[in-house]
């Protein structure tokens, strides 16, 4: 009976054996690409592919796409606003009879004089922006300091405060209406009803949960050596959170202040529940009131001036709300 011969490589006494290599294999045809690159090297393929791109007549087909959708876009975005303000310089009859034509009888640049100096729009609209500051201000200390205390000093109760919190969430701002309506009515400590004082809706504004969670999670990406930086360097609490904190919170207090602005300038149903003075009552409340007793052109006009200054104030001071200098601003000096 034969022996079946082995298949060890013969090592020579007193040499040490050598350890075999494994021997190279070539990948799959289907993970290698057209230039010899594996597959999952390349660029993930589209609907188009890059050669398909390079016919002239898909590249047009593309161009025109991308061009009607821009189109759609601007018209489906800018196309109210548009109509707004063409309509606030047109006469009522135009509006009625031919809304979609431009200007058949002419520009009447009064609409816009008249509804911000005999409908006392001037009025109405310093009411809504000191209303949208006091809010935009309260919100933002509210959301900072809440934040800062939840993610950067961590109490021992912060958990639970956190889901508390966050259980506000669920609660719908309809049923906590009336409670908050008796509160600010008589309020608890001060003895003097806040009705008709725009702290009525400065208070509440500033009870914003999500604004506190927002920035908490922001400030959770921080990095925590900067923070241990300022401590062993002495720094308190206080110092930490004026000096260190903000400075790097750049793109949240943007964030939060054009929804906080946003909001505010908007809102309806609570400053028309707390401020039944016209006086200091908002463009949002006044401008429905007066629908009834002025003309359309006059109405038009005063909503444009109502709609627009959001708009420019957003797009003077974007840069300022949502630039950042990143961690610059702490690591200076």
């Amino acid at each position: 009976m034969s022996t079946p011969t082995s298949t060890r490589p013969v090592v020579p006494a007193g040499a040490e054996p050598v350890a075999a290599q494994p021997v190279p294999r070539r990948p799959a045809r289907w993970l290698v690409g057209r230039a010899g690159r594996r597959s999952d090297d390349q660029p993930p393929r589209g609907i188009v592919s890059d050669a398909e791109r390079r016919t002239p007549v898909v590249r047009v087909a593309l161009r025109l796409t991308h061009a009607v959708v821009l189109v759609a876009l601007v018209v489906v975005g800018l196309g109210p606003i548009l109509w707004l303000v063409k309509a606030s310089i047109s006469t009522t009859q135009d509006t009625l009879r031919s809304p979609m034509a431009l200007f058949p009888s002419g520009v009447d640049w009064a609409n816009l004089a008249t509804a911000w100096s005999t409908v006392h729009i001037d009025l109405h609209f310093a009411n809504s922006m000191i209303i949208a500051t006091g809010a935009w201000l309260v919100q933002l200390v509210v959301a900072t300091t809440g934040g800062y205390a939840l993610s950067v000093l961590r109490p021992r109760y912060g958990p639970i405060l956190y889901w508390l919190v966050l259980s506000t969430l669920f609660v719908p701002a309809v049923v906590l209406l009336v409670p908050l309506y008796l509160t600010v009515l008589d309020p608890p400590l001060l003895g003097v009803s806040l009705i008709n004082s725009f702290w009525a809706v400065w208070l509440p504004a500033g009870a914003n949960a999500f604004n506190v969670l927002l920035t908490k999670r922001f400030f959770d990406n921080l990095p925590r050596e900067i923070f241990e930086a300022a401590r062993i360097d002495g720094a308190g609490p206080y110092r930490i959170f004026w000096s260190v904190l903000l400075p790097m919170s750049r793109p949240i207090l943007g964030v939060v202040s054009v929804f906080a602005f946003i909001a505010a300038w908007k809102d309806f149903l609570w400053p028309l529940l707390v401020l039944p003075d016209p006086d200091v009552q908002p463009l949002s409340v006044r401008l429905p009131t007066l629908a009834r007793s002025i003309e359309l052109d006059v109405l038009l006009a005063a909503l444009t001036i109502s709609a627009l200054i959001p708009m420019v104030l957003f797009l003077v001071f974007q840069r300022t709300f949502l630039r950042s200098a990143g961690l610059s601003g702490a690591l200076k000096g």
